[in-house]
């Protein structure tokens, strides 16, 4: 069995500004809006969701196929990647372009105002998932991307059998509510955040009940309420890992992500995936970025049993 990553590759332009958005926001004039905010730092880190994901699964002892587009600033970031065990077979180059660049204002409550420039990720809809695929077997893990490589790579993963995990978040508001429910429909685990679930049911057209019948799983980001699983068998409430510090929150559902795949390639209950998945995203809120964050499984595996304790931990960390 192998995991493929589909998804942005992207670098983050990362912004704090020391006040809050809503104190600078005038209810009665959201259809004028015209606002600047001084920040105080800006920081370039390397970033797109599927390298996030990617990222922390190879942390954790995985080497996940990363699917997605790059330009001709990628040879450094890359390399890195493949460094740490990220296999980047389903990487396309295109030279005529950059990488894609994700840009990022956090406020003091953690909020964010971002935009995001294509760059080489309009390339991503030229690449097919049918040759990467090995077998029924794999997962594959399609993020947010090019619309149509988001259309494109849902279609192949379904046709060749394979569990289909589909996280539409952040394109959520670019793509249309049919394409959205095309997409979805038949994937083994639907992936949001509250907001972008209210969204989903918004401009699909359908209740929260009805997703049962789209998806045979479905998970929502709760921030610090932790996560809701719902799955046939019944609801599973997954508890926050409480971080040391608060940095920055880019790339935290990412890192969620990828240690909730860990725990789904082991077989390990929900409970546990879930808890694998809240404790790598403290992680990424204790950091400057979504990949500056470092741990062996060990020291993973030692960190959960001091969070949730001993009971149901996902030992085989502990085996190289």
């Amino acid at each position: 069995m192998q995991t493929l990553i589909s998804g942005s590759i992207a670098f983050d332009y990362l912004m704090s500004f020391p006040g809050r958005f809503r104190e600078s926001l005038v209810a009665e004039k959201l259809d004028r809006i015209s606002v600047s905010f001084l920040v105080d730092t800006l920081n370039l880190r390397r970033g797109g969701c599927a390298p996030n994901v990617a990222h922390t699964l190879a942390l954790l002892g995985e080497g996940p196929l990363l699917v997605g587009a790059a330009g001709r600033d990628f040879d450094d970031y890359g390399r890195d990647l493949a460094r740490i065990g990220v296999d980047l077979a389903g990487v396309l180059r295109r030279e005529e372009v950059v990488t894609a660049s994700f840009f990022a204002n956090t406020d003091q409550e953690g909020n964010q105002i971002c935009s995001f420039f294509t760059g080489a990720m309009q390339y991503a809809r030229e690449i097919s998932l049918t040759p990467l695929i090995r077998g029924r077997e794999d997962l594959v893990l399609v993020s947010p991307n090019d619309p149509q490589a988001m259309s494109r790579h849902a279609r192949e993963a379904r046709e060749a059998g394979c569990r289909l995990l589909y996280d539409p978040s952040q394109q959520i508001a670019r793509l249309e509510g049919k394409t959205l429910l095309e997409d979805a429909r038949g994937a083994w685990l639907l992936l949001f955040n509250e907001y972008e679930e209210e969204m989903f049911l918004q401009k699909t057209g359908l209740a929260r009940s009805d997703l049962a019948g789209v998806a045979e799983n479905v998970i929502v980001t709760l921030g610090e309420r932790g996560a809701l699983i719902r799955t046939p068998e019944g609801v599973v409430q997954v508890p926050a890992a409480a971080p040391d510090r608060i940095l920055d929150p880019t790339g935290v559902g990412d890192a969620f992500r990828g240690g909730l795949l860990k725990g789904i390639i082991d077989g390990l209950p929900w409970e546990t995936a879930g808890r694998m998945g809240s404790l790598a995203a403290a992680y990424v809120l204790e950091t400057d970025g979504p990949q500056n964050h470092r741990y062996t499984p060990a020291q993973f595996l030692e960190r959960y049993r001091e969070t949730f304790g001993a009971a149901g931990a996902p030992e085989g960390l502990a085996t190289p």
